[in-house]
């Protein structure tokens, strides 16, 4: 499943075509993707212009002319590719070519940019766990897929204080409150554990052992939500982490999955400076956790 850095990235590739293009029609290829589409959803978004493009956790979305918001989730091997009047070609070096069987591309945007240029934006999704819906901005906030979100982790929101507030008399292990969408959205299994490496912390301690008495943060408290940022945004720069399916909106990989300190490395040597210890594997959840035990504590 794509996490935060990925969706960002897709988003960042998406919007110098998508913000302020006209739809002007919309092949809605089957009736469902993960869920089923809403109804008239390709008559909704004909004729409209696309005012802004955004990310929330780890939704795409795309408000309209009509006050709706387009909402995508790529699910586990959505992705959007992008094609113009000039060429039919998706730009960009494939490492493992991407399906372009036309039978799952499940919806194509057809744009107007600006007097004359056109361009397509096509989503493919060959195991349809993806999925679109459209949701008026004013209702947005209310919506079950995003009432209960938590704090964006990019950006100064996400603080040694903020931390403190949330983890405040908390048991749960610390890996598994980092991933509590409820808490912190869009956060994943990856840049969970590469900020853990970073920080020193270990993914089983108590995530209330990161407060004090008195409801403030500890150092490390502080420390580890500079090195959530710093991984995101490290991720980000990469083009995200390329993992199966996911790409780029031009069809190219991202590389940060070359910089993993711990993740996917279980019993190589740890990369901190000076510790001697060994990657380790252990399941939290029933999800792979990749930690070393003699530096992070």
């Amino acid at each position: 499943m794509p996490e935060l850095p990925e969706v960002e990235t897709v988003k960042r590739g998406l919007a110098p075509t998508f913000e302020g293009a006209r739809i002007v029609s919309v092949d809605q290829n089957r009736p469902d993707l993960r869920f089923a589409f809403p109804d008239g959803f390709a008559s909704r978004l004909t004729g409209q212009t696309v005012s802004a493009l955004s990310r929330r956790s780890k939704y795409l979305l795309a408000d309209i002319g009509s006050g709706d918001v387009l909402v995508m989730h790529l699910g586990m091997s959505g992705s959007f590719r992008i094609e113009n009047d000039a060429s039919s070609d998706t730009p960009g070096a494939f490492e493992h070519p991407r399906n372009k069987d036309p039978k799952h591309d499940h919806v194509v945007f057809h744009l107007q940019i600006g007097a004359r240029t056109g361009a397509r934006i096509i989503y493919n999704d060959p195991r349809r766990f993806g999925f679109m819906d459209l949701i008026p901005r004013a209702q947005l906030g209310d919506h079950p897929l995003f009432r209960d979100l938590g704090l964006e982790p990019l950006g100064n929101d996400l603080s040694g204080d903020a931390l403190a507030r949330l983890f405040k008399d908390r048991k749960m292990p610390l890996k598994a409150a980092l991933l509590n969408q409820k808490l912190i959205a869009g956060l994943g299994n990856i840049y969970v554990c590469e900020a853990l490496w970073r920080s020193g912390l270990s993914p089983l301690r108590p995530a209330g052992s990161l407060v004090t008495k008195t409801g403030k943060p500890t150092k490390r408290a502080v420390l580890l939500a500079q090195n959530i940022r710093e991984t995101l945004h490290d991720a980000i720069k990469a083009g995200g982490s390329s993992l199966r399916d996911h790409a780029q909106t031009d069809g190219t990989l991202g590389y940060f999955q070359h910089s993993f300190a711990v993740y996917g490395r279980e019993g190589e040597p740890c990369r901190t400076p000076g510790c001697k210890g060994t990657v380790d594997r252990i399941v939290q959840s029933n999800r792979s956790t990749f930690h070393c035990p003699s530096c992070q504590t």
